[in-house]
């Protein structure tokens, strides 16, 4: 038996899940400069489930970065389990006319397991998510489309 390779991939839509700080490092690379309009977003306390709906750039996209490639996004679900409470700073709650940009997911570990599911947004914006362990899942829901844009998002120095 020989490990997988990467040229043994192909363009599948994603299905991850993060158990741990690792797994969580790929999401959130994978999720950097995702964008979404505020009024998809969705806590519900009776599951313990906090969702939102991003419009995913397609880092893993072969193509992405080359001359004359056509910039893909995806409409992906970000999930994360065993929610006990939700805070933000900076983020309208249910605007559909504010579009927020995702930078970075993170991991704060509390007392014995817990603590917290960090999205950091541009312009300096949080959602914190208290659970009682880290469980992350992210998933494309829909097949790629040229990005609006047509552009590889960046980030100056």
């Amino acid at each position: 038996m020989t490990d997988a390779r990467f040229e043994d991939g192909a363009e599948k839509p994603l299905r991850l899940m993060a158990w741990d700080a690792a797994d969580l490092q790929v999401v959130a690379s994978l999720s950097q400069d995702s964008v979404f309009p505020a009024s998809e977003m969705r806590w519900t306390p009776a599951e313990r489930r906090f969702a939102v709906l991003l419009n995913r750039f397609r880092w893993e996209d072969k193509g992405s970065l080359a001359p004359g490639h056509r910039p893909e996004r995806v409409q992906s679900v970000l999930l994360i389990e065993d929610v006990t409470g939700v805070k933000s700073q900076g983020v309208p709650k249910g605007d559909a006319d504010t579009i927020l940009s995702l930078l970075d997911i993170t991991f704060e570990l509390g007392p014995d397991g817990t603590g917290a599911v960090v999205l950091t947004l541009a312009g300096d914006g949080v959602i914190s998510c208290g659970v009682e362990a880290l469980g992350v899942v992210l998933k494309d829901v829909t097949r790629p489309y040229v990005a609006v844009s047509g552009k590889v998002p960046h980030h100056p120095d």
